[in-house]
């Protein structure tokens, strides 16, 4: 897919999804650009997942565009995409689940990239245990370092802090602050206000699968977003 808007990343215009009777997604328009960092807030059932899920074609929309710009040959290398689902292969250590994905990527080295990741998602410990023994947590960090093995341009996020204990929350902030300063476009779900805030350049909010809001994150006061927010979604 390549934009008609060379000054967008991604484009989506008039976006809708039904499922039978029910509307997940209605008429949505997002114009995302390089290196933007978009917190994508919203109660369950808002439709937020929906959305990744079309952006990363794992969906088709009923009506509506997705136009995504990017440099790589194939659209698949160019998303890191986390889901809710594991993924991942409980009879393979952390490591080797890693040099496995990286193989399929066609990532250099595999073997270092892998090292890299797990110690900068706090794994290094843990590398060599069968994942299968892993805590929700540890899964979930490994789940993020899969997603970010073949350096993709678009990185879609669907509830990473999910699961996480306190310490494996400050690595994913300092994670998503890095891939924010590195100039990696970054589309992140959470219900975490306060750190979905901290990480972020734009914030959108979703209800009833619209986007209800949306404002560069210099707009946003911190400490009266959450009245805004409930006030936003309440309906």
């Amino acid at each position: 897919m390549v934009s008609n808007d060379l000054s967008s990343l991604l484009h989506i215009s008039g976006l809708t999804k039904r499922y039978g009777v029910v509307t997940a997604v209605w008429n949505v328009d997002l114009d995302v650009y390089p290196g933007d960092f978009v917190t994508i807030f919203g109660p369950n059932g808002a439709g937020k997942t929906t959305l990744l899920r079309l952006v990363a074609q794992l969906a088709k929309p009923t009506l509506g565009e997705i136009e995504y710009q990017h440099d790589s040959g194939r659209q698949r290398d160019a998303v890191g995409y986390l889901s809710h689902q594991s993924l991942l292969y409980g009879d393979l250590t952390g490591f080797e689940n890693l040099v496995f994905f990286s193989r399929l990527y066609g990532v250099p080295d595999p073997e270092e990239r892998a090292s890299e990741l797990l110690d900068r998602m706090g794994l290094s410990i843990a590398q060599h245990q069968l994942t299968r023994g892993y805590s929700s947590g540890m899964k979930q960090r490994l789940k993020i370092a899969r997603a970010l093995l073949h350096e993709p341009q678009l990185v879609l996020l669907d509830e990473p802090y999910a699961g996480l204990d306190q310490h494996g929350c400050r690595l994913l902030t300092v994670l998503l602050k890095r891939l924010r300063t590195e100039g990696r476009t970054v589309l992140l779900i959470t219900h975490n206000l306060r750190e979905g805030l901290d990480v972020c350049t734009r914030v959108v909010v979703m209800n009833n699968g619209q986007i209800v809001h949306s404002a560069p994150r210099e707009e946003i006061e911190v400490d009266s977003f959450d009245k805004l927010y409930f006030r936003l979604v309440e309906n």
